[in-house]
């Protein structure tokens, strides 16, 4: 028996799943962040996901927020997910207190808390956080979203990740148009949600 499959990026399926059932469904125009290995992201303008006529598109992941800055697989210096995936954060956290490299993001969570105090943690942190700032108030300058969901593996680091952001991101409006910020939300469905969006037409 012939069965069609179709083929999706993940990032772009989590994203169907947000704005169908999740964090962005009151939203029409929203963008889905997912940080996690990389930085892969979707757009919806007026309520329909934008697609491209050539490969998936919307690599937001691979937009310069340093000029020749950090080394990227992808060939090119300075992304943005080689700042902000939570990948490299985590690389830089076991470089720095020595931990070993198959620690998973529980464990992490409890070292960070309990080393909150550490000035090399607080660096990471405070960096991690600058450059996300960057990195999201590009996107809403071009595509002036209601609503941007973070999801991937940064939903686990609600209080020492995406509870002081919302603190700078509200404090300083980074935007070009500062009188509405776009919300800021977190991915109802975690890391669940690509299989979740795989599974709509």
């Amino acid at each position: 028996m012939k069965i069609p499959v179709t083929i999706r990026n993940d990032a772009k399926c989590a994203a169907i799943a947000e704005k169908t059932y999740g964090a962005l469904k009151k939203y029409e125009d929203c963008v889905f962040l997912c940080l996690g290995t990389g930085i892969g992201a979707s757009v919806f303008l007026q309520g329909k996901q934008l697609t491209a006529q050539k490969n998936s598109g919307f690599e937001i992941g691979h937009m310069i927020i340093e000029k020749d800055g950090k080394q990227c697989n992808c060939g090119k210096k300075g992304c943005f997910e080689t700042y902000c995936s939570m990948k490299r954060f985590k690389e830089q956290l076991i470089l720095a207190l020595n931990l070993n490299e198959k620690v998973k993001a529980p464990q992490l969570i409890t070292i960070l808390e309990e080393q909150h105090d550490n000035s090399k943690v607080q660096e990471i942190i405070k960096s991690y956080l600058e450059n996300l700032l960057v990195g999201v108030s590009n996107i809403i300058d071009i595509f002036e979203p209601q609503a941007i969901c973070l999801g991937g593996s940064f939903v686990y680091f609600k209080d020492i990740l995406y509870d002081p952001f919302l603190k700078q991101y509200e404090q300083r409006k980074y935007v070009y148009n500062q009188e509405t910020l776009p919300k800021i939300v977190l991915s109802n469905f975690q890391n669940d949600a690509g299989i979740i969006g795989a599974t709509i037409e």
